[in-house]
């Protein structure tokens, strides 16, 4: 098996986004069961973060 590193990989489970983006699990399941949530991709029930655009949502935002 191949190991990407995460800095490389286009979508993160919670648990590697929680580590690569300092944000608790629980906030990034907060922030994503919005609807309009655009950096979430469901994969049946599993949920994968789209790194570029929540590096650009954190970005821009003032607090979460």
């Amino acid at each position: 098996m191949i190991n990407v590193p995460v800095w490389e990989k286009a979508n993160l489970t919670l648990e590697e986004a929680a580590a690569y983006f300092g944000v608790g699990i629980n906030k990034l399941r907060e922030i994503t069961n919005d609807d309009k949530c655009k950096f979430v991709l469901w994969v049946g029930n599993k949920r994968l973060i789209k790194r570029k655009q929540c590096e650009i949502y954190l970005n821009s935002a003032y607090s979460i």
